[in-house]
């Protein structure tokens, strides 16, 4: 998957760590710049899973989830163990997320994010425009005179982007 960053992250079943029974290694979560360069950023032990499983997720708070199918808990019906659920933090910040991520001057937009109470200002590429906000979301409507680029979102702690350029249709 592509990251906020711009660099691409993922999984492999099998390789990195051998320990706890993992003979063929327990998988990888990886990080690979758009150049080309690998870097490991954790190796599963089968205790904390083992041979992850589907795509990584990047939620708004920058951390990558995923899951694997097996390891965690070895009481558990399979000899294997059922697998985890777990989290990755790869320092990326925080960010929010637009649905949907186009529409015309007036549509309704639900912005979802983390900690946006408080929120004191929203704009689509630097518009001012008019909106109603929670902790998890924001409601807001595509101002007149907004052009296509990011949303930006400001609350008392800090400034936070779209991950994705939200694009304004005539």
């Amino acid at each position: 998957m592509l990251g906020t960053d711009g660099n691409f992250y993922g999984t492999t079943g099998y390789g990195g760590n051998t320990a706890n029974g993992a003979t063929n290694g327990s998988g990888t979560i990886f990080k690979i710049t758009p150049a080309g360069a690998l870097t490991v950023l954790y190796s599963l032990d089968n205790l904390d899973g083992s041979g992850p499983f589907a795509q990584l997720v990047q939620a708004t708070n920058g951390s990558f989830y995923g899951t694997t199918t097996y390891g965690g808990d070895l009481s558990c019906s399979s000899p294997n163990g059922c697998g985890t659920i777990f989290n990755l933090s790869a320092g990326l910040g925080p960010f929010v997320v637009t649905n949907p991520r186009s529409g015309k001057v007036g549509t309704q937009v639900t912005i979802l994010g983390n900690n946006l109470e408080g929120t004191t200002s929203v704009t689509f590429n630097g518009t001012n425009a008019g909106f109603k906000a929670s902790s998890s979301h924001i409601t807001a409507t595509v101002p007149s005179g907004a052009t296509t680029g990011i949303v930006e979102v400001v609350t008392p702690k800090r400034k936070l982007k779209s991950n994705v350029i939200f694009r304004v249709m005539p």
